[in-house]
């Protein structure tokens, strides 16, 4: 069956999961450091003080640029160095290390995995955990590399492990969870929906029955009361006139066995990449994009042991195409931009009223969005870096600057996606990394 070109799910980055914190027991983690996808508490948080209010006109101080190949996988940050997957499709992938002070490039560690789809390049992000850094690339490869050794310590292919062939439309798409003694991935192969791994030993602790249609959503972890449920979500099957023929499943999971505690079916996103949010008191927000917006579920316990899954709203004028959105004092913040609209960036209470939009004035699509000091940061997804106020009553823009380099051009592609500048942030020792689709940014964001 053919695909209409038009649909462009920002897999790349945008899988990850949004939850608390994943390194749940693991002490060693700073929380000045970003050693994960959105963050130490993974929720796009951080604990950065002292941001710059106003920038010189030419923007903030640029520190360093590192070149990087094609694709949209972010940064994470620990110790003063900075790790990132990236790629070359006739050749594979690479797990680059650069310090954090100068950009020099301080080691790498590569290994066989060519091909190239549509959207090509890296995906995904690196987790940190004690002496290991572990990625899952663009075939599936999951590796667990020793970042003082810079060798592998052990590697899957969660695809083709577990029954894959043919690759997904847009690849396979992950950032591994670290929780506990774990790291867990959703491998959404024919054998397997999720996976769990030793994360020292790489040997399997538990795998899921096959969930669903593959989408591109990483596994989150969200409190149901004292509980932590790995949430997974799958992918609506559309048919040849883009009616639903299959739901979405949105599943909860015991972290500890991989057995399935409840599940819901009233999602219908064909294409899902964000994963879910944990809004609190046993709730999770649900987004996706095109015309499926979010829906606010939550979860309970009964007497009996089995859980109660409610829906508190639906909400199709809130959702996110990508990356998950950030919730911060009540009102989530996310930027809602897909084929078929262009809201820019939105603010929602927590209850599912849609408080303000920008619209296309200005234009937010796709872009990395975090909070720091009580401002947002964020990208446009295009070529600005902006700071915002997180207001309910409007928005609130503190600053801005053209920062980012248009994409170099692909034959593949058309030119109204040239920018693609779709990669999630990251921000440690007030230090701000972005990367467009030539570079890894440094930039000064503190006083």
């Amino acid at each position: 069956m053919k695909r209409k070109i038009f649909f462009i799910p920002l897999i790349i980055l945008i899988s990850f999961s949004f939850s608390n914190c994943s390194n749940n027991d693991n002490k060693t983690v700073s929380q000045t450091d970003w050693p994960q996808y959105l963050g130490p508490y993974r929720n796009g948080i951080s604990d950065e003080k002292g941001i710059l209010r106003s920038w010189p006109e030419k923007g903030p101080k640029v520190l360093w640029t590192a070149g990087l190949g094609t694709g949209f996988g972010g940064a994470v940050i620990r110790e003063g160095k900075v790790y990132v997957l990236d790629r070359d499709d006739e050749v594979g992938d690479y797990i680059r290390c650069f310090d954090l002070s100068d950009g020099k490039e301080l080691w790498n560690y590569g290994y066989s995995a060519p091909g190239r789809v549509r959207f090509h390049g890296s995906r995904g992000m690196p987790a940190l955990d004690g002496n290991y850094i572990y990625t899952c690339g663009h075939n599936g490869d999951l590796y667990c590399v020793d970042i003082n050794t810079h060798k592998p310590v052990w590697n899957k292919n969660i695809w083709k492990d577990f029954g894959g062939d043919e690759l997904p439309t847009w690849a396979i798409v992950q950032c591994p969870l670290v929780y506990k003694d774990m790291i867990i991935v959703a491998s959404q192969a024919p054998e397997a929906g999720v996976i769990a791994f030793n994360k020292l030993t790489g040997n399997l602790s538990w795998q899921t029955p096959p969930l669903g249609n593959v989408g591109y959503v990483s596994p989150a972890i969200v409190k149901v009361g004292d509980e932590d449920h790995i949430i997974m979500i799958t992918a609506a099957a559309r048919g040849m006139y883009g009616e639903t023929t299959s739901s979405s499943r949105v599943v909860g999971i015991d972290p500890v066995n991989g057995s399935i505690l409840w599940d819901y079916n009233g999602w219908q996103c064909s294409i899902p990449v964000p994963s879910a949010v944990d809004a609190g008191e046993s709730r999770t927000l649900i987004t996706g994009g095109y015309q499926e917006g979010s829906v606010m579920l939550k979860i309970e316990k009964e007497e009996d042991g089995k859980y109660n899954v409610t829906e508190l709203f639906k909400n199709p004028d809130f959702g996110s195409h990508t990356q998950p959105p950030v919730l911060f004092n009540g009102y989530f913040y996310t930027q809602f931009s897909t084929n078929n609209r262009k809201d820019g960036l939105v603010c929602m209470s927590i209850d599912g009223q849609v408080k303000w939009r920008t619209r296309r004035s200005p234009a937010f699509d796709k872009g990395g969005i975090i909070v720091a000091d009580g401002l947002l940061i964020c990208t446009d997804g295009s070529t600005k870096l902006y700071l915002v106020e997180p207001d309910s009553s409007a928005f609130k823009p503190v600053a801005s600057t053209e920062l980012l380099a248009p994409n170099p051009g692909d034959e593949n592609e058309t030119d109204r996606f040239a920018t693609q500048n779709w990669a999630p942030l990251a921000i440690a020792e007030g230090r701000l990394l972005i990367r467009d689709q030539r570079r890894l940014l440094c930039v000064q964001i503190v006083k």
